[in-house]
């Protein structure tokens, strides 16, 4: 069991990940604020719960997330679902690779990738439905394992599994189409 005494040195040291990551899912600094505020609020009320040698980052972020779920989507029952079984599997590779060797497909890709901004990139990462975007904002930007995200969320390890590969799917689409409308694609990808 950990002291009380001990959360300020063992737990604000993840205060910067921890406002990052709130940034991330209200898209607001004033909300985000508020969330780790409210976080670190609770997570020192409930320190003494805490298991000394266990993962203190991912029982933050826990804490962040259960916070996030119930202040910010407190009407609803659980977050909207969007059906993305129309989204074919590697989008981007089969657009690019359809007749193209994959050394061709592999250069064409390299140049859409750096002819994108940051912020498109947040862009489409925010344009994610919020049931993909946490589990990709937790493993691809905050480095989590599959076991620490479905500790996170309280979800099993095959539903990160499976919601990860479909926010990764809808971001490589909305990617794709960032480059397609700013015109960044090779023509000989962009004509077919």
């Amino acid at each position: 069991m950990a002291d009380q005494a001990d959360f300020e040195r063992d737990a604000l040291q993840y205060a910067p990940q921890l406002y990052t990551a709130a940034l991330r899912m209200t898209r607001n600094p004033a909300d985000a604020e508020d969330l780790v505020q409210e976080t670190f609020l609770k997570a020192y009320r409930a320190y003494h719960t805490f298991q000394a040698g266990t993962n203190l980052k991912a029982w933050l972020y826990r804490i962040l997330t259960n916070t996030f779920i119930n202040k910010y989507r407190r009407d609803a029952r659980r977050p909207s679902e969007v059906d993305l079984g129309e989204l074919e599997d590697m989008y981007l590779y089969r657009r690019i690779g359809s007749e193209h060797s994959a050394a061709s497909a592999r250069s064409a890709e390299d140049a859409v990738l750096e002819g994108l901004v940051e912020a498109d990139v947040k862009k489409a990462v925010e344009s994610l439905p919020e049931i993909f975007r946490l589990p990709v904002l937790l493993a691809d930007l905050e480095g989590f394992s599959y076991k620490e995200i479905a500790e996170i969320l309280d979800i099993p390890i095959g539903t990160v599994m499976s919601r990860l590969h479909r926010g990764r799917k809808a971001l490589q689409k909305a990617l794709w189409e960032f480059a397609e409308r700013r015109g960044l694609l090779p023509d000989e990808v962009a004509d077919e």
